[in-house]
């Protein structure tokens, strides 16, 4: 996709939601996110093609190996840095904004430096 912030933003919420419900159709996103069917149709498409995503019968989606690990990744990132925020007294609502929006440029070195400091000081 060419804007990768926000096919990692389809993957993680196509993670989440295929463990809180089981399957992952087209409107199951658009509901989640709060975005238009037409707007999740073109990213599904573009997850496609990108080979992130697959499109079973019936509509199910189904993250591919590559898909399910970028999106874990980022899922990962978003709890560490939320856990990360809260821990300095950010509220939760904010620091899972926050975590939303830094999980998407953070190095990989500085994240790793933030999630050894948090988990050794639990």
């Amino acid at each position: 996709m060419k804007n990768m912030e926000s096919a990692e933003n389809y993957l993680e919420t196509i993670l989440m939601l295929k463990a809180k419900n089981g399957s992952v159709r087209s409107i199951d996103i658009a509901n989640e996110l709060e975005f238009s069917k037409p707007s999740v149709s073109v990213a599904m498409k573009r997850l496609r093609e990108s080979g992130h995503i697959t499109v079973e019968d019936g509509g199910l989606i189904e993250l591919t190996a590559d898909g399910k690990a970028l999106a874990e990744s980022i899922y990962e990132r978003h709890v560490v840095l939320s856990e990360a925020l809260e821990a300095i007294g950010v509220s939760p609502d904010v620091a899972s904004e926050d975590a939303c929006r830094i999980e998407h440029y953070i190095s990989q070195e500085t994240f790793d430096r933030i999630k050894e400091h948090f988990s050794s000081h639990k």
